[in-house]
């Protein structure tokens, strides 16, 4: 993998038919305008563009601007993001933003829990994301541990013991930062706690490397990074159930709560629009990296390796 943008197709195309694509209803929600504008000065680094002065884009208009099939699925997977953004859920969003994946002819994004929702509920939308995360757990898991505690009926010391010595690691190893990252947020390590099984060694490795932290937004983001930096099957859909956890409000994941609007915050929408910014430079699929192998390394040339770059403020973690 080499650095490459994560949406290769023009800003103001992009930008005209994703408002259009949410404008069901009585028109766009200010969330869904905020997450808009911060893919637009994000992913296309073009904060002057100005959203109110673009001429929408049908479906039709999108499919003969955009004929390149990368754009097209990038294009829908944002539509999907926004449709996400939209408290209450609206089936005329959900109809809105399948015409233009038909139009476009996308198929294949995976995403029901919406309309499992508007139908029939959470727990069937809850049902739906999490058969799709059964299937591409073995991928977003630990490379070394794909074959054992992807979930955990009871405890696993020996799995413990071996991420416990890794506070013998020098200091500024990623080694070392796991432990203190998990000591710093009171997490009990995979193996000691039921709700934390092997999974969580790759998940949790990620936020050290990308510097996001174990918050809704941060969560958010931390997908978003890993999304824009391969934007591959299991990304997308891992983005997706973060979303439909922290954004959606409709799926409780384990002992996770769902939460709502959490891209309403204030400055939630930016994090995620530099987490995509920042994925596109990374140079790998972080979800398939050995950490394990590399955990005695130190975290300054891991990042450095893997062109995580810094936050624009210069930091290289927000983890507090």
């Amino acid at each position: 993998m080499g650095e490459v943008m994560f949406a290769t197709g023009p800003a103001e195309v992009f930008a005209a038919g994703l408002l259009s694509a949410i404008d069901a209803d009585e028109g766009p929600s200010d969330e869904q305008l905020q997450v808009l504008g911060a893919f637009v000065r994000h992913v296309w680094g073009n904060p002057e563009l100005d959203l109110r002065a673009l001429t929408p884009l049908s479906a039709q208009d999108v499919a003969e601007q955009l004929a390149d099939s990368g754009d097209r699925l990038r294009f829908s997977e944002m539509a999907i993001v926004l449709e996400l953004c939209r408290h209450p859920p609206s089936i005329a969003q959900v109809a809105l933003v399948e015409s233009y994946l038909g139009e476009l002819g996308v198929e294949g994004l995976e995403l029901q829990s919406v309309r499992e929702a508007i139908e029939h509920g959470a727990a069937a939308a809850t049902e739906d994301l999490e058969r799709s995360y059964r299937e591409i757990l073995p991928e977003i898991s630990e490379l070394q541990l794909r074959d054992r505690d992807l979930t955990l009926d009871a405890p696993d010391p020996e799995l413990a013991a071996r991420l416990r010595a890794f506070q013998d690691l020098p200091t500024g190893t990623l080694g070392r930062e796991f432990i203190e990252y998990y000591d710093r947020h009171g997490f009990g390590l995979p193996g000691e706690d039921l709700h934390l099984p092997a999974h969580y060694v790759n998940h949790d490795m990620n936020h050290v490397i990308t510097g996001y932290p174990p918050t809704a937004p941060g969560e958010v983001a931390r997908s978003g990074f890993l999304w824009a930096a391969a934007p591959n099957r299991h990304n997308w859909l891992e983005f997706l159930l973060s979303m439909s956890i922290h954004e959606s409000g409709v799926v409780n994941h384990g002992e996770i709560r769902a939460k709502l609007a959490t891209l309403e915050r204030e400055g939630a929408a930016d994090l995620l629009g530099e987490g995509l910014d920042r994925g596109q430079h990374c140079t790998v699929d972080l979800p398939s990296v050995d950490h394990l192998a590399i955990a005695s390394e130190s975290l300054e040339s891991i990042r450095a390796r893997f062109n995580v770059v810094p936050f624009a403020d210069g930091s290289s973690a927000h983890d507090g």
